[in-house]
């Protein structure tokens, strides 16, 4: 049985990864209404990223005998001056929840929940990875600054991002 107190930081949790994939849906449909589908299809790509990490919190949470309680969802911003400032507020927005998973190791440590402890490692690799594809499209960014024919050309590399989905975890839960 998990927790209890690690519970309801997981069912935090699952609202937040949800809240992630509601932004990066709406920054998705801000590039949209600015004709870059490529930049568009990568925070497409993102929102899918999102709600497979609630979900993988969400079977975890299950898989444990407890109880996942879903919150309201914030609504996201919808209006960005510029493709920086979106990956300016997706790294800032990845950066803030590595801090969220970092506090989940913490109480799991501190309740001595081995299982959780291991769950929470693939989030915290996970995350590695998250703030540094936010800050490679930053640093792009600056680089181009106002060059419109290297904006498209980051635009079509954008477009080849995939969806990829988790593998299965251990526990046998989805990914």
């Amino acid at each position: 049985m998990i927790d209890q107190r690690m519970q309801e930081a997981i069912n935090k949790q699952i609202n937040a990864e949800i809240y992630s994939a509601y932004l990066y849906l709406s920054m998705s449909a801000h590039f949209q209404s600015v004709n870059l589908a490529g930049f568009a299809n990568w925070m497409r790509v993102q929102w899918q990223e999102e709600l497979a990490h609630a979900l993988k919190f969400y079977d975890y949470v299950n898989e444990c005998g407890g109880r996942v309680v879903l919150q309201p969802i914030e609504a996201p911003p919808s209006q960005w001056d510029s493709p920086l400032a979106v990956f300016g507020d997706v790294y800032r927005h990845e950066q803030k929840v590595t801090g969220m998973i970092n506090k989940l190791v913490d109480l799991a440590v501190e309740t001595r929940d081995h299982a959780t402890t291991n769950f929470l490692q693939w989030f915290v690799a996970e995350q590695v990875e998250e703030e540094a594809s936010a800050d490679e499209v930053v640093r792009k960014l600056k680089l181009v600054d106002a060059d419109s024919s290297a904006l498209f050309m980051i635009d079509r590399e954008l477009a080849q991002r995939v969806f990829v989905p988790p593998a299965a975890t251990a526990e046998g839960g989805a990914g």
